[in-house]
C-alpha cells in the first residue's frame, strides 16, 4: 500500500473501503471490485467504474483523490487525465480504473480479470513448479 500519515488507514480493505465510499458519494455507475491477488503480484484489487461524460469521470478522479488524501494517502501514479475517457488511479494494493462505458466495454478489465485468467495462471505456476 502506498504510504500515509495517518493511523487509521490500516489495511487494503481500509484504502478499498474509502474508494468505494468516494465513488459512491460522486454517483459513479456500475461500480466493481476485482480480487486479483491470486492473478497477479502487481495490487491486490482494482476498481473499476463508469462515469456519465468525460467531466464526471473527470470528477470522479478527484473526488476519488480529494477524499483519499484527507486520509493522508496519494496515489503513487496517475494516467489518462488529459483524455478522460479513462483515468487510472494507483494507489499501489488498489488501482482505481474510471471509464466511459464504450471504452469500458471495448477493453472489458473484468473480463479479462476473471476466473478463467485465474485457471490459467494457477496453470502456468503448475508447469513452473514441475520442471
Amino acid at each position: 500500500m502506498a504510504t500515509t500519515t495517518d493511523p487509521s488507514v490500516q489495511t487494503t480493505e481500509d484504502l478499498k473501503a474509502m474508494v468505494l465510499a468516494a465513488l459512491e458519494d460522486a454517483k459513479a455507475n456500475d461500480v466493481r471490485q476485482l480480487d486479483v491477488r491470486r492473478l497477479t503480484d502487481i495490487t491486490d484489487w482494482m476498481v473499476v467504474a463508469s462515469g456519465t461524460s468525460t467531466r464526471h469521470v473527470l470528477a470522479l478522479a478527484d473526488h476519488v483523490r480529494t477524499q483519499v488524501k484527507a486520509q493522508g494517502l496519494s496515489p503513487i501514479g496517475t494516467e489518462g487525465e488529459s483524455g478522460s475517457d479513462w483515468v487510472l488511479l494507483d494507489y499501489g494494493d488498489v488501482v482505481v480504473h474510471l471509464m466511459l462505458p464504450d471504452t469500458r466495454g471495448f477493453y472489458d478489465l473484468e473480463g479479462l480479470w476473471d476466473d478463467r485468467l485465474s485457471s490459467v495462471v494457477q496453470l502456468t505456476r503448475e508447469r513452473q513448479t514441475d520442471l
